[in-house]
């Protein structure tokens, strides 16, 4: 109907020359009208000749007269209502909020991205519309989910980089510990005293126990340790470290020096894991990090060792020391996963699997009669396919490693001898791996998180009022996150909001690796009584994870329960 009307041009090419040509028109009609008046476009003066029904103009709001601007040229011309039986451009779609209506503010504010920023809805909170699009893809059912507003965060296997605490209620009582208070928070870790603060403080500033236990929270052990150099994170901090001072860099005596004495703080903690007196703690290199779990943590009644990320090199040393592990996020074909048990192989029996590979995946070119006229791929062509898809998940979450039980010995050994495990050039070069342990350890040194407070003024509808923060910083474990929250939750009268900023590499080990058999609450309180934690802090870890891939990003609590996002 559109192309019957006089003056359409279907091809637009001149945009510009057609918008000129209309304010001509109406230039020289407007004197013909009274003053306000508005001529009629030739395309409408043709559809009402054509007796078509036209939309009214719009309203004088938006103007009106010659000086007003024109209509878009590039709408409908005849400007018609579409019919009941006309069908639509498009696919049928459901009908939309009235502009300006208070179902479209709702369905607006439900699309912005801090309105999905909780797992569940606050206490109290009206549901929220179905236009609220999930924040994190899970690998888990629902069913293994915490149920929302729970009084316990899950349990968070990544280290933290940063926590940035914010709440209604000052934090004045974590600033200017006494000497006393401060000497107190110490002996507190050393000797791994329990400290249970009732519910709500009504003056947290004059709380001595608070101020105590928060100076124990922030303890951790590092080694080896140099003032004037940062040792966490290790990946990717070539540029941070580029401008450091760094004297074993050329000098292998000294470089021999630090491995040796880096060997014996590494057995030491793997001694103190073993007899159960060391919950977890972290090996970071340049290229990977590596969390050793004790019995008892995270679902599994053995020793385990998780790896990320790593490459097809490392995975291929592994399997030449016999160490067995395996790739929980990849699905492997029977014969990868005898590569993947680490048992050694001729170079007889290698190629033996290779025939055998090939001949069951050509069988079929025997049973129907065509074997003979359809050229096989060589073994190389095979083996060259085979590692393309090995080397794939290469630096990726997928290509974490998974190793239990006796093999986490092995894996002692192998990095102790492992050359590759330091950096052979660049500002890393000679400097060993980081070893950071939630308790003491031989040749550790204690460090402490950075904790400032800080008090702005926000803006309000009725003003200015006062926003508290608490910035921790620093290699934040597992552990550490859990004291603070709980000690939060006492001082801040059970209403603060957390921001989590976690170290990438780390994040995968949230993990659920398999499980052959799972340790009660009551028999790993039992068994790593001594390990240095919080019994709370205990039964958190002690949990299977259930955060597949991914960490919490931030948490919020609310008349003491919890809503978090990951």
């Amino acid at each position: 109907m559109a192309s019957s009307v006089p003056g359409y041009s279907p091809s637009f090419k001149r945009p510009p020359e057609t918008l000129r040509l209309r304010r001509k028109r109406a230039r020289s009609l407007g004197a013909e009208l009274a003053p306000g008046g508005r001529p009629e476009p030739a395309p409408r003066r043709a559809a009402l000749a054509a007796g078509l029904p036209l939309r009214p103009y719009p309203a004088a709001g938006r103007g009106g007269g010659p000086g007003a601007p024109g209509r878009n040229p590039f709408a409908r011309l005849d400007n018609r209502p579409r019919a009941a039986a006309e069908p639509p451009d498009g696919p049928p779609q459901a009908p939309g909020p009235v502009p300006g209506s208070h179902r479209e503010r709702d369905v607006l504010r439900a699309e912005k991205p801090e309105t999905t920023a909780l797992a569940g809805p606050l206490p109290g909170a009206p549901e929220m519309p179905s236009l609220v699009r999930p924040t994190s893809h899970r690998s888990f059912s629902e069913s293994d989910m915490p149920p929302s507003g729970s009084t316990e965060l899950p349990a968070d296997w990544s280290i933290k980089t940063r926590l940035l605490f914010t709440s209604p209620h000052p934090f004045a009582w974590a600033d200017h510990l006494k000497a006393q208070e401060e000497a107190q928070g110490v002996v507190q870790h050393c000797r791994a005293v329990e400290v249970t603060l009732p519910p709500g403080i009504q003056d947290p500033k004059l709380c001595t126990e608070l101020r105590c236990a928060f100076q124990q929270s922030l303890i951790y052990w590092l080694h080896p340790a140099f003032p004037w150099l940062s040792l966490f994170p290790r990946i990717g901090a070539d540029r941070k470290m580029s401008a450091k001072t760094s004297p074993w860099s050329n000098d292998e005596s000294l470089q021999h020096i630090l491995m040796s004495d880096w060997s014996v703080s590494f057995t030491s903690l793997y001694n103190l894991l073993k007899t159960k007196l060391c919950p977890y703690f972290y090996v970071c290199t340049y290229q990977f990090t590596i969390l050793f779990r004790a019995a008892g943590l995270a679902g599994n009644d053995v020793i385990t060792a998780l790896i990320s990320p790593t490459t097809r090199g490392i995975r291929e040393a592994m399997k030449n020391e016999g160490i067995e592990f395996s790739l929980p996020l990849v699905k492997e074909s029977g014969h990868e996963k005898k590569k993947a048990s680490g048992t050694s192989l001729g170079p007889g029996q290698e190629q033996a699997v290779s025939d055998e590979d090939e001949e069951e995946s050509f069988s079929w070119l025997k049973e129907m009669g065509v074997q003979d006229k359809i050229k096989k791929p060589d073994i190389l062509s095979i083996k060259l396919r085979k590692e393309k898809h090995e080397v794939q998940v290469d630096h990726r979450p997928e290509s974490v490693v998974l190793v239990k039980g006796t093999n986490t010995l092995t894996l002692l050994n192998f990095l102790i001898n492992c050359k590759s495990l330091i950096a052979a050039s660049g500002p890393q070069a000679g400097l060993p791996p980081t070893l950071l342990s939630p308790i003491a350890f031989r040749g550790a040194t204690m460090q402490m998180l950075k904790a400032r407070s800080v008090n702005v003024k926000k803006q309000g509808v009725s003003g200015y009022k006062d926003q508290f923060s608490l910035e921790i910083t620093g290699p934040v474990m597992p552990h550490s996150l859990h004291s603070v929250t709980m000690l939060l939750r006492s001082s801040q009268s059970g209403s603060f909001s957390a921001g989590l900023y976690t170290h990438e590499p780390t994040a995968v080990f949230n993990i659920c690796p398999p499980v052959d058999r799972v340790l009660g609450k009551e028999t790993v309180r039992e068994e790593l009584a001594n390990c240095g934690l919080h019994p709370q802090t205990l039964d958190q870890l002690s949990q299977t994870p259930v955060l597949g891939k991914s960490s919490l990003r931030s948490v919020e609590m609310r008349d003491y329960v919890y809503n978090w996002r990951s």
